[in-house]
């Protein structure tokens, strides 16, 4: 198994999808790295070369993934949450962000539904 910033690649799979397996690369910033680097992008992970390898991190490094990206996001969190903005309002709540409707669905984000005490149905 490959090893890229501390993230295990499989090697049954082509670069361009293991490589969606590091925080921050999806397929089409998988697919420009292949470019740029010079690999096809349907080349299995086993195939590849350790020269091969030294390129792609070179190139990944050039991106911002993994951990400092995770602590980006969790700073920008934060940041709305200390200013009251309404983002920042909805995540202190743990209710949807972006607009969602909350009286019947967003169950991800509400949790297990609370039941209410003394309620009959008439």
């Amino acid at each position: 198994m490959a090893r890229i910033k501390g993230v295990d690649i499989p090697n049954d799979k082509h670069i361009c999808i293991s490589l969606t397996y590091i925080y921050g690369i999806g397929r089409s910033l998988g697919k420009q790295i292949c470019e740029a680097v010079g690999i096809n992008p349907a080349t299995k992970t086993k195939d590849l070369s350790q020269d091969d390898l030294i390129k792609i991190r070179d190139e990944i490094n050039k991106h911002l993934t993994e951990g400092d990206l995770r602590r980006e996001v969790s700073m920008n969190i934060k940041t709305k949450m200390e200013i009251n903005s309404y983002e920042g309002t909805r995540h202190k709540k743990g209710l949807p962000v972006r607009g969602q409707r909350t009286n019947r669905n967003a169950r991800t984000r509400k949790g297990k539904g609370k039941v209410v005490a003394n309620k009959k149905k008439v």
